[in-house]
C-alpha cells in the first residue's frame, strides 16, 4: 500500500522547502521508492531537489492544444492525438536515482485549471501504486485533496511560519479538513523559520487555541538564504545542520512513516 503524505499551507511559509527536504530524508533513509509530486501551479519543488525543471503536464497540454493550429504539428503521421498524448504524458515523469518527480505546471490560457487538474489525477492514478510513498507539495488550499485529485491521504503536514497569522491560517486549513470529512489519518503542524528553533509563548498559545497538533519546529537558517542566492539545491544543506536535524526529529515522531 502506498503511504500518501500531503504538504499544505499558505504561500510564503517555506512549504516547498520543507517538502523537498522531507523527500530527501526519506530517500537517504532508504524508504523508497518515492513519487514526489509538485501539484502547485507555481512549481519549484525541482529546484529544492536539484533537478532541472522537466516538462510539466501543463506544458504538454499546451503543446497538444496547439497542434491543430499549425500545419506540421508534433503528432507523427499515423498516430492519433490520444496515442500521442499518452506517450507525451508518460515522458513527464522524471526518473531520478531514488525517487521520481511529476510536475503539474499550468496552462498558458486564462481561467480554470480543471483540465490540467484532471491530467494530474490521471497520471497519479497511473503511477502511484508502484511506490512506497507518494509525497505531494500542494498549493495553498486543499483543492487537490478535496476534489479527489489525490488518492486517499494518510498524513497532512501543515506548514506555517512562526507568525500568529500563519498559525491562524493553518488552523483554518485544519478546520476545513474536518468539515470536508477527508478521512485523513493524521494532521500535524510544522512551524518553519523559527528564530533559534524556539517559539514565543504567544505563538504556542495560538497553536493551542487553533487546536493544532504541533509535530516540530524548524529553525531559521542563514544557509538557506545563501544556498538559494547561489543557486544551490537545498538538499545539499549540511546533514548535521539545524534544518535537516529538525526534520529528522519530526520524522522520528511520525511512527507510521
Amino acid at each position: 500500500m502506498t503511504y500518501t503524505i500531503a504538504f499544505a499551507g499558505k504561500g510564503g511559509t517555506g512549504k516547498t522547502t520543507v517538502c523537498g527536504l522531507f523527500v530527501d530524508h526519506l530517500v537517504k533513509a532508504g524508504k523508497g521508492p518515492i513519487l514526489a509530486v509538485d501539484a502547485d501551479a507555481n512549481s519549484n519543488l525541482n529546484e529544492v531537489l536539484g533537478v532541472e525543471k522537466p516538462i510539466t503536464l501543463g506544458d504538454i497540454r499546451e503543446e497538444i492544444a496547439k497542434s491543430d493550429l499549425v500545419e506540421k504539428g508534433p503528432i507523427p503521421p499515423g498516430m492519433s492525438k490520444q496515442e500521442y498524448a499518452d506517450f507525451r504524458f508518460g515522458s513527464a515523469l522524471t526518473e531520478e536515482k531514488d525517487y521520481d518527480l511529476l510536475i503539474m505546471g499550468r496552462t498558458q490560457g486564462k481561467g480554470c485549471y480543471c483540465f490540467v487538474n484532471d491530467l494530474l489525477r490521471a497520471q497519479i492514478k497511473r503511477y502511484y501504486q508502484n511506490y512506497q510513498y507518494l509525497v505531494v507539495d500542494n498549493e495553498a488550499g486543499l483543492e487537490h485533496i478535496s476534489r479527489g485529485i489525490l488518492p486517499p491521504v494518510d498524513l497532512i503536514l501543515l506548514v506555517s511560519d512562526c507568525s500568529r497569522r500563519g498559525i491562524q491560517a493553518a488552523g483554518r486549513i485544519a478546520e476545513m479538513i474536518g468539515q470536508l470529512d477527508m478521512a485523513v489519518k493524521e494532521v500535524h503542524l510544522i512551524v518553519n523559520r523559527a528564530p533559534g528553533g524556539k517559539l514565543e509563548e504567544g505563538i504556542l498559545d495560538e497553536i493551542n487555541a487553533q487546536k493544532l497538533s504541533l509535530i516540530g519546529v524548524v529553525p531559521q537558517d542563514e544557509d538557506v538564504y545563501q544556498y538559494d542566492a547561489a543557486g544551490k539545491p537545498l538538499v545539499e544543506l549540511p546533514e548535521d545542520g539545524p534544518i535537516k536535524t529538525a526534520l529528522r526529529e519530526i520524522v522520528q515522531k511520525l511512527k507510521a512513516v
